[in-house]
């Protein structure tokens, strides 16, 4: 009979060797939320399996190391926009909860760097350095962490800071058709803001890439991208990050508001949003309302803009100012988007396209356009010329209109049009040009003061440049005392005026 002495050796051996695997295995337990893809299309993924998503969260697809937002939360699936190349995706492939809600790199290591809307570089300049990571979506500061606007955003645009001013943590719109100086009146507000510590943030939603890259080639140039951040969506991105840029960018914003700083957010532009999240809604099967926009289109563009604020000295003294910008369709303000976004904000700039081919530029419609917030967000140096500037204007449009229907004019009727005339004039501006406040105040003044009143209408812009030549060069000591006082006495008021008239003669 054969000996099993080997064969039962050989068996303890391996019995022991399981038992030692068995000792050595790690304690904790690996929980994973796993889903199965059911259908991909137009960047939207429907997953079956999620039971226990969160609205917002992060969803990873490890297969095709690509991540994903849920956006539609069902009885029985969940509805994902891709970040990322959704073409990769496949019916079948594992979906992963996070169990995290969206988060974004933010802090000082953005500015001068231009980013999508994940925090990931666009630049080539290596990797962001975020000071923290914040979420994408917040809920706005209420109203006792609040204090009232009070103190002026300075845009350089004579024709804004004077009659439409501004003031940090308000919301103001710019709205207008296209090609009527949207974006170049935000980054003129950009460019304005050298030296005055306030931190910019562009943010193009789907905008063409070789417009945001002429915008941030015109920002460098000028030593704006210094205090500037820029969050790029571009037109040919997938819907979900054009979606996620606004909110991307205020949360970047949020950071240094929160900080006891102040930021400014352009958004450029919340049209092309809302066709986004039109997009990203009816692919997910929402039910369309008016215009195919789903219903809560309104809620995307509140909650957003809401986050814009002045907190009051108890919660650090930031603020968060927004520019949204919208675009309309042959001047109508009454449709649906627009309507939304001006029953929002506290005010709107209107650009309007006859007057802008008209050769007034900034083309603003001062009829239509409003500050909610008014005179407080002024400096007392704008203040002392503004009233009268805008009495004088309404008073030169009704008689302008009047004047149509007939020739006979009285000759005080005459001289108010001609004033008037000279307003227009003084208060038309170049592109990329802003102007300190000395200078806006000075030129505002002039025309007011009735010094130009016999100085031709044509030749009134070049009067204003060769005056304020011959001040910065020749008074640079007043200037000095109105930007750093930012006050207008009957004092310096009497010096500008001495200056003008003597300027006058040699003109």
């Amino acid at each position: 009979m054969p000996n099993d002495h080997s064969g039962v050796t050989n068996a303890q051996s391996l019995i022991d060797r399981l038992k030692d695997q068995i000792q050595n295995l790690p304690k904790e337990s690996q929980v994973r939320k796993v889903g199965e893809v059911l259908q991909v299309a137009d960047g939207v993924a429907l997953i079956s399996g999620l039971f226990g998503a969160m609205m917002g969260e992060m969803l990873f697809f490890p297969s095709r190391s690509i991540y994903g937002l849920a956006l539609n939360l069902t009885k029985n699936n969940v509805g994902s926009v891709i970040l990322g190349e959704w073409e990769k995706l496949r019916e079948g492939d594992i979906a992963e909860s996070t169990g995290k809600v969206l988060e974004i790199p933010v802090g000082d290591g953005l500015i001068g760097r231009v980013v999508d809307p994940l925090g990931s570089p666009l630049d080539g300049k290596g990797a962001v350095l975020g000071s923290e990571m914040s979420l994408v979506e917040k809920i706005a500061p209420g109203v006792i962490t609040r204090e009232s606007v009070h103190e002026p955003v300075q845009t350089g645009i004579k024709a804004i800071d004077a009659m439409i001013p501004i003031g940090r943590g308000q919301r103001e719109l710019i709205i207008g058709d296209r090609g009527t100086g949207k974006t170049s009146l935000a980054i003129d507000t950009i460019l304005n803001q050298k030296g005055q510590d306030l931190i910019c943030i562009y943010v193009a939603i789907g905008q063409k890439e070789s417009k945001t890259a002429k915008i941030v080639a015109k920002l460098k140039e000028r030593g704006a991208m210094d205090y500037t951040i820029v969050v790029s969506a571009g037109a040919s991105d997938p819907a979900a990050f054009v979606y996620l840029a606004p909110y991307a960018g205020c949360a970047m914003g949020e950071y240094f508001r929160d900080n006891g700083k102040d930021a400014l957010i352009i958004y450029d532009d919340l049209s092309k949003h809302a066709v986004a999240y039109r997009q990203m809604s009816l692919v997910l099967r929402r039910p369309p309302g008016r215009e195919a926009y789903p219903g809560d289109v309104f809620y995307l563009h509140s909650r957003l803009l809401e986050r814009a604020a002045k907190l009051n000295s108890d919660h650090g003294g930031g603020s968060l100012t927004a520019l949204p910008i919208i675009e309309t369709q042959a001047g109508d303000i009454s449709s649906y988007i627009p309507t939304n976004v001006i029953s929002i904000t506290d005010g709107q700039i209107y650009l309007e396209s006859d007057l802008f081919y008209s050769g007034v530029r900034p083309a603003l419609n001062v009829g239509l356009s409003v500050s909610r917030v008014g005179s407080s967000a002024q400096t007392k140096a704008m203040k002392a010329v503004a009233k009268k500037l805008r009495l004088e204007l309404a008073q030169f449009r009704e008689l302008a209109a009047f004047a149509q229907f007939g020739s006979d004019l009285d000759s005080g009727t005459r001289a108010q049009i001609e004033r008037g005339r000279r307003l227009t004039e003084i208060l038309k501006q170049p592109n990329y040009e802003p102007l300190s406040l000395a200078n806006e105040v000075i030129a505002i003044f002039i025309a007011t003061s009735g010094i130009l009143d016999n100085v031709p209408a044509e030749r009134v812009k070049k009067f204003e440049e060769s005056f304020r030549l011959f001040i910065d060069t020749e008074a640079t000591e007043l200037t000095k005392e109105i930007n750093e006082t930012k006050d207008f006495t009957e004092d310096i008021q009497n010096k500008v005026k001495k200056l003008a008239e003597e300027f006058k003669k040699g003109f």
